[in-house]
């Protein structure tokens, strides 16, 4: 018999869903926040759920990682009152199965659960058994991390385009790595394209290769780098960085899998599967006309998106461990301790350089403790030190931030004004603060810490702080942020998704 939990405080919906799932014989639970919600899906399991967005304790969208990622994971129903185009997108874009609008006809409703009913028992019934991955070297239990896992697990078991974003020092490559170690291509080639040292007078002879005399200096055939990687996978790196004269030279190639030698006059086929990676937005480069839209869609089968480290804390310690152990071993020397105040300090930094840069300075920090078993928050560079101390002195002057000039910018905070929104009073009274609330997005919250950063770094921390002050003077009301800010709302819930915040 189905279970399902329906998640909403609307008393009236969830009488309507129990007559409906009464006459249907289906077992029901009602909840009527986020918090007991998730409290009853780790005390039973469910086959369905039907979640609010607005609920008293917060935005039911924000818990669905966690209801994705619970065991024997339901399908989920948005029910709400907001017809919201936007929330529709990012509702799906979380997995959800459909998104119903308030009042939503019972025929509909009905239709809508027995379809996800039906979906559910195919998936459990037919679905193969968990894939086990191969992830050597790649740390992670976090949630989003474990969404990025499943998507290497589906990509792994296909021959499609795969395409992977992400801030630099992500991990794109160690990630393209995985999908082809845990693909039916791993005993072949695994061949990196660098697409930014591409040129037009390399790129032909460097891709697929050439016959002897067919220009000066090419005294005998030489393989390209695509005859390389036949029947293994061929590595697009930073394809963002591709020259758009190159890109036409592409298409054909990667849609036939078909080239030519410089100088030959026979074609060759070469069967690769083709895995990209890039920190560029392409799609915004398309629209600027600096990237081809249909190399786009090519590349675009599958789409991995990675973290950046700031997203994923609870992941910061066992990447420090793995590091730390693995150049212990490459040393020689015993495996270390850690002091709290190691983790500690690690945890209060954001991380803008994401992995690279987080095992760049264990690396340093190992060196400087020398033969010593321990290693604490006084091996860590000085530099990092210095801007976790700013940071902290930052957070701990914060409350008076209205009444004084930033150190480091000379701005008056309370005297910024929103967009759309008439400038602050002559007595000095606030109607925008940028102490704002603490990000509860990063591994840690410095802002104007250090030496003046670079402008889009600023105009970053700006928008931030704006967003956090706008929802917060509107209570989250969407209509009226949209009227004060002059934002559509598609360019709204894009901020909210590119800054992590949550209404």
């Amino acid at each position: 018999m189905p279970k399902i939990l329906v998640i909403d405080d609307d008393r009236h919906i969830c009488e309507t869903i129990q007559s409906l799932l009464a006459r249907l014989n289906y077992q029901y639970r009602a909840e009527h926040t986020i918090t007991d919600g998730l409290k009853a899906l780790q005390e039973d399991s469910f086959d369905v759920v039907f979640l609010d967005i607005r609920l008293p304790d917060g935005n039911g969208l924000t818990a669905l990682p966690q209801i994705r990622s619970t065991p024997d994971a339901p399908e989920v129903i948005i029910l709400t009152g907001e017809g919201d185009p936007d929330g529709a997108e990012l509702a799906i874009q979380g997995g959800v199965w459909d998104f119903l609008v308030k009042p939503t006809p019972i025929k509909q409703t009905t239709l809508t659960l027995k379809r996800a009913l039906q979906y559910r028992e195919e998936k459990q019934s037919k679905g193969s058994a968990p894939v086990a991955l191969n992830l050597e070297n790649v740390i992670g239990s976090s949630d989003a991390m474990r969404t990025c896992f499943n998507l290497v697990a589906q990509a792994a078991m296909t021959d499609a385009n795969v395409l992977i974003t992400g801030e630099t020092g992500t991990g794109k490559e160690l990630t393209a790595r995985t999908v082809h170690a845990n693909s039916l291509r791993r005993n072949n080639r695994f061949v990196v394209v660098d697409c930014a040292a591409l040129t037009e007078t390399l790129v032909e002879s460097t891709l697929f290769g050439h016959k002897k005399g067919a220009f000066t200096g090419a005294q005998q055939d030489q393989d390209g780098l695509v005859k390389v990687a036949d029947k293994g996978t061929l590595f697009l790196d930073e394809v963002g960085e591709m020259p758009l004269s190159i890109q036409k030279s592409f298409l054909r190639f990667l849609q036939e899998r078909v080239f030519r030698p410089v100088g030959g006059t026979q074609e060759i086929k070469s069967d690769f599967r083709l895995i990209s990676a890039t920190n560029k937005n392409l799609d915004e480069m398309v629209e600027r006309g600096e990237f081809r839209k249909d190399l786009l869609f090519r590349l675009k089968t599958m789409h991995i998106e990675l973290p950046p480290l700031r997203l994923r804390c609870e992941d910061v310690k066992p990447l420090a461990m793995f590091y730390i152990n693995r150049l212990c071993e490459q040393y020689g020397v015993p495996n270390k301790g850690f002091s709290s105040d190691f983790f500690t300090m690690l945890s209060n930094y954001e991380w803008p350089g994401n992995v690279r840069e987080l095992f760049n300075v264990l690396e340093r920090a190992f060196v400087a403790s020398g033969m010593e078993s321990m290693l604490y928050a006084m091996h860590l560079p000085q530099d990092l030190r210095i801007k976790i101390a700013k940071a902290n002195l930052t957070r701990g002057g914060s409350s008076h931030a209205a009444k004084v000039e930033s150190p480091v910018y000379g701005i008056a905070p309370q005297a910024v004004p929103a967009p759309g929104r008439s400038p602050a009073p002559a007595d000095g009274s606030a109607s925008f603060s940028l102490s704002g609330k603490k990000d509860t997005a990063t591994c840690g919250d410095s802002l104007l810490d250090g030496p003046i950063p670079e402008l889009k770094d600023f105009k970053n921390l700006m928008e931030r702080k704006y967003i956090e002050a706008i929802i917060a003077q509107t209570d989250g009301n969407v209509q009226e942020i949209i009227r004060l800010s002059g934002l559509s709302r598609s360019h709204f819930y894009a901020l909210l998704k590119k800054n992590n915040i949550t209404l």
